[in-house]
C-alpha cells in the first residue's frame, strides 16, 4: 500500500528580530561625546538614520568609535536657547566600515541622565 503524503513546504529562514522596540527612519540631530574622561575627547554632531526607544544608528567619519565605548548622547540636539535637549548615557553596540569611508555607528541608549534647556544653561535632572 502506498500512502500519499502532503507535499513538503519550503520555509525561508530569517533572522529573529533582536530589537525590543521598532525603529523609525527619521533624521534628528544628535551630539555624541565620550563619557570616559581618560578617552580622547571628541564631539560628533550628526543626523540620525534610524531611531528607536532604546537605540540610534548614524554615520560618522570619525575613527574613534569602538564597540563597548560609553558615550554621552544629546538627542535631539539643538543650540537654540529655547530647545529642550535630552542627555543619555549610551554604549556603542556596532561600528561598521562603509564603502564611502565613513562608519555606521549603532548605539544603545542605557539611561536618560538629564534635560538641557539650552546649550549654555545648567542641567535639570529627571525625577526618578
Amino acid at each position: 500500500m502506498i500512502s500519499k503524503g502532503t507535499p513538503s513546504t519550503v520555509r525561508t529562514m530569517s533572522k529573529p528580530e533582536r530589537r525590543a522596540s521598532r525603529r523609525c527612519k527619521i533624521t534628528q540631530v544628535l551630539r555624541a561625546r565620550p563619557s570616559d574622561p581618560a578617552s580622547d575627547h571628541f564631539e560628533d554632531v550628526r543626523g540620525t538614520l534610524s531611531v528607536s526607544r532604546s537605540g540610534v544608528y548614524y554615520h560618522s567619519n570619525l575613527k574613534t568609535y569602538e564597540v563597548g565605548m560609553r558615550l554621552f548622547v544629546t538627542l535631539p540636539f539643538s543650540e537654540d536657547p529655547t530647545a529642550v535637549n535630552r542627555e543619555y548615557l549610551a554604549e556603542v553596540a556596532r561600528v561598521e566600515p562603509l564603502l564611502t569611508g565613513n562608519y555606521g555607528i549603532g548605539i544603545k541608549l542605557l539611561m536618560e541622565i538629564a534635560l538641557q534647556h539650552s546649550s549654555h544653561s545648567a542641567l535639570t535632572y529627571p525625577h526618578q
